[in-house]
């Protein structure tokens, strides 16, 4: 008799458990992709049928390749000088190269041509999973890695982007309370913000809690929207400056555009902090270093980093991870923010 011919295949455990045979191949492998009742379900078939791992195609399907994917889309401009995914690649490399995986890492002049870097590793298995960074509103990259289980995901976004994907993501709204409430504190009643792209998911969160914010508190609020990189962060001071009734504080969604609001505030002859406070969302050396120094939010980004890479690591084990949100928010005030001087 011959054996290979009688061997009980995936195709005939996916006829009997009445799935695909892609969801007995996850299951079998002990691969994320179905629902741990599905995947008891094709175990005790596959056992009561006899089924056994042809060894050539197990040996290809548990290669692993021990990388984790991460694409970048920022422009060089703004990639060169900001401080936030340096650090974020820094807890990244740290936690996933103590557990013996690296980072790969694209850069993509377009959304499209990221499109098609993750099409590649889905096909290639290139990587073991994928952090998916600068979530949008209806992403179309969380939509495709939704329909391939093939490869694990994390999103850095709310959870109300994500739809669905496991994801990290910061206490956005809670953050924007805390920055408004200190300015307000300091006799503020004009306050402007230089914030990221609008298609951007925390851009979103941000410019809603501002406004919510800033209404419940009775202060004038504007914000002009910016690309992170320091032109832009100069282009938009000036033009907020230049208004008839100028802010008299400022909040910058990156390290650099807060940095740049103090050459605008030179070249125009405006006082930091006696007649403009700046506030950072994100806190850098050079925020420290500076001259006057900087007020930040501090969130710890290289933890963020690290985190990041251990539910990254859970879900290429195939464990359950659910969505988590960092909390910790805190404000280190330096030289560049104080009272509104009458």
């Amino acid at each position: 008799m011959n054996s290979e011919r009688n061997r009980v295949t995936i195709s005939d455990v996916a006829k009997a458990s009445g799935v695909s045979n892609s969801a007995v191949s996850y299951a079998l492998n002990g691969k994320a992709g179905v629902s741990s009742d599905t995947r008891q379900q094709v175990l005790a078939v596959a056992q009561r049928m006899g089924w056994r791992p042809n060894s050539a195609a197990k040996a290809l399907s548990d290669a692993a390749t021990h990388s984790v994917g991460m694409i970048l889309t920022y422009a060089m401009s703004v990639l060169s000088v900001e401080s936030y995914t340096t650090e974020l690649m820094a807890g990244l490399t740290a936690e996933l190269e103590r557990k013996g995986y690296s980072l790969l890492i694209r850069s993509s002049s377009s959304h499209e041509y990221e499109l098609t870097v993750l099409q590649e590793w889905i096909a290639s298995g290139a990587v073991d999973a994928v952090l998916v960074l600068n979530v949008e509103l209806n992403d179309p990259r969380i939509a495709l890695l939704q329909s391939k289980h093939r490869i694990p995901a994390l999103a850095l976004c709310n959870p109300m982007f994500s739809q669905g994907l496991p994801s990290l993501s910061s206490n956005e709204s809670d953050a924007a309370h805390l920055i408004i409430d200190y300015l307000h504190e300091l006799g503020h009643t004009r306050i402007a913000r230089v914030a990221g792209p609008e298609r951007l998911g925390h851009t979103f969160i941000r410019d809603n809690a501002f406004m919510e914010e800033a209404a419940a508190l009775g202060l004038q609020y504007s914000c002009l929207h910016a690309d992170y990189s320091p032109e832009d962060g100069l282009r938009c001071t000036k033009r907020l400056l230049s208004l008839p009734h100028a802010p008299t504080a400022i909040v910058y969604d990156n390290d650099v555009m807060a940095l740049s609001a103090l050459k605008a505030s030179n070249d125009m002859g405006i006082a930091v902090p006696e007649a403009l406070s700046i506030v950072s969302w994100d806190d850098s050396f050079m925020c420290e270093v500076s001259v006057p120094s900087i007020t930040a939010l501090n969130r710890n980004v290289v933890g963020t980093g690290r985190l990041a890479a251990q539910l990254i690591l859970q879900l290429i084990e195939g464990k359950d991870v659910d969505s988590v949100s960092e909390t910790d928010n805190e404000l280190v005030f330096r030289e560049s923010s104080g009272p509104v001087h009458k």
